[in-house]
């Protein structure tokens, strides 16, 4: 087992010596792997009652292993190299970071645009088989992947129940229409762990898995890991971690989560969906902020933020004023935040088990499609990008002027969401527009790419404290996509979805910038351009 270590400074420490004692007195640890669900408050008890799975996930997950690597062997004995993950939220998050970490191919789609659908489709489909990974067996994401894969290997002759693997719980819609429809596996996960805590069940084996990743040592090292947490002592790292994520007073409410140099590659992408849809809720919460180890949040300072640098076991890390340094392997990484996210739900006051509203830009998104309204019009049009907003855009006549009248909404402890709704892969890049972001306006900024971030951030931008304000970035299609059996495309289902989670946010009286590139590469590049010129001249007005 890799080395796990845990250090603190300021804010964090503080929390730690306050809280840790009690943790202890209380037998918090010990309670929560004896599956307690009072320790959350008598309203979340029937809720906590049935998600605790997880707290022995890597010992009930251990028969998987024979099945998953024998289906492996098989698939590759047929020529199938290539495993694509359709799912969204956890079911797509953990086995993206197991597979990167371990080095292996996986593709993860976990978009409707069309374009990266198409991008997944076409790409080696006589090598490929699917996972298709839902909980509930009714997402739309991951149905509408399902039927346009299935559609595709038909077309090409190949036997599309053969090439079809499906991850749900148990007696879910899409358990029974599986196997009534002879798809080649169906595995079930354990309906006690929710998505966001399943990475350790077959929802984040059964893709790793498939796509080479030696899942028995997983699986071994989160053993040995939840024994390690399993224990009512001081030194429980797991305790410690919890304390710094819901124990800061006054609440240090923004976690920025720095990769530093800890090997696993997109673990705070993983840890930013747990943390952010088990606390976001009842206006309070804590929001954690994917960054590097120099960006703008990591070094600025505020009072409101909370830096956790993830390092390499044998690093020599000199921490700043509030800070955490945390190493250790991937899977005892996993097993250390779930346990922690538990325990800060229990000092926010909430059931960090549930997801309440989640459910509204669903609701919208699918209002949208049955009416099928006209766009709402734009403000105005500069260049390649329609920009729509409320009344704070002013007398905005530029998409500069337009980003500019949003950061002015921020206030001491707001944040800034950047949400762009097209390709992730192809368009990366945009992501750099974040660090410049955080330094023009001086607050936390995150970056999620839609609509997978609405089954993970979305519940704190909805449910937790009302301080964000939205940057959302639409993109056109050069080509939409079919959905078969449905009435409604690819195209205009992430339409759908990007306006409903608009309007919902909206409804809350939170201002959203809407920004649609009419052309995705240009609109990208004039993105880009416009930030780096405030950034620049925010640079040079504090240099002055």
């Amino acid at each position: 087992m890799t080395t796990l270590s845990y250090d603190a400074t300021g804010a964090a420490q503080q929390a730690l010596e306050q809280h840790l004692p009690v943790l202890v007195e209380e037998r918090i640890a010990t309670r929560i792997f004896a599956k307690d669900h009072t320790l959350w408050g008598p309203d979340a008890e029937a809720e906590s009652a049935i998600r605790l799975g997880w707290v022995e996930a890597a010992t009930v997950s251990q028969p998987l292993v024979k099945d998953i690597l024998e289906l492996r062997d098989a698939l590759t004995s047929e020529g199938v190299t290539r495993i694509v993950l359709c799912g969204m939220g956890g079911s797509s998050l953990a086995p993206e970071v197991i597979a990167g970490t371990a080095g292996v191919e996986l593709t993860v789609l976990d978009s409707t645009d069309p374009d990266q659908v198409r991008a997944a489709l076409t790409d080696r489909l006589d090598e490929t088989a699917i996972v298709v990974s839902s909980k509930s067996g009714s997402t739309v994401e991951t149905d509408s992947q399902r039927r346009v894969f299935e559609k595709a290997f038909n077309d090409a002759g190949i036997d599309a129940a053969s090439r079809i693997i499906i991850v749900t719980d148990p007696g879910s819609p899409l358990d029974k229409a599986s196997r009534d429809a002879g798809y080649r596996a169906v595995f079930n996960a354990d309906p006690n762990v929710g998505g966001r805590f399943s990475a350790l069940t077959a929802f984040g084996l059964v893709p790793s898995g498939l796509a080479g990743v030696d899942i028995q040592a997983f699986l071994d090292e989160a053993e040995e890991a939840a024994e390690i947490l399993n224990d009512d002592a001081p030194e429980n790292i797991g305790l410690a971690l919890g304390t710094a994520l819901g124990g800061t007073s006054p609440l240090r409410n923004k976690i920025v989560i720095a990769e530093d140099g800890s090997g696993i590659v997109g673990f705070a992408d993983w840890a930013e969906q747990l943390i952010a849809e088990s606390t976001g809720k009842l206006g309070t919460g804590v929001l954690p902020v994917v960054a590097g180890p120099g960006s703008p949040e990591v070094t600025g300072g505020a009072p409101d933020v909370l830096v956790v640098r993830l390092v390499a076991a044998d690093a020599d890390v000199e921490l700043g004023g509030n800070e955490v340094a945390i190493a250790g392997g991937l899977p005892t990484q996993m097993m250390v935040w779930e346990f922690a996210t538990a325990v800060a739900g229990r000092l926010l006051g909430i059931n960090p088990f549930d997801q309440p509203d989640v459910e509204a830009a669903k609701v919208a998104a699918r209002g949208l499609l049955d009416a099928q309204p006209e766009p709402t019009p734009a403000a105005f049009v500069d260049g390649a990008i329609e920009v729509r907003g409320g009344d704070w855009l002013g007398d905005a006549r530029t998409a500069g002027d337009a980003v500019k009248a949003l950061l002015g909404t921020l206030e001491n402890d707001s944040y800034l969401s950047v949400q762009a709704y097209f390709d992730r892969l192809a368009f990366a890049q945009l992501e750099g527009i974040r660090d410049e972001l955080a330094a023009v306006s001086g607050r936390p900024v995150t970056f999620g790419w839609g609509p997978r971030f609405l089954h993970s951030t979305g519940q704190f931008h909805k449910g937790g404290p009302a301080i964000g304000v939205f940057l959302q970035v639409t993109a056109a299609s050069s080509e939409d996509l079919a959905i078969p059996d449905r009435p409604f495309t690819f195209g205009e289902l992430i339409a759908a979805q990007a306006a409903g989670d608009a309007q919902v946010l909206s409804d809350h009286g939170r201002p959203v910038l809407r920004l649609h590139l009419t052309d995705r590469a240009a609109g990208v590049a004039q993105l880009q351009d416009l930030v780096a010129a405030l950034s620049a001249r925010s640079a040079s007005v504090t240099e002055s």
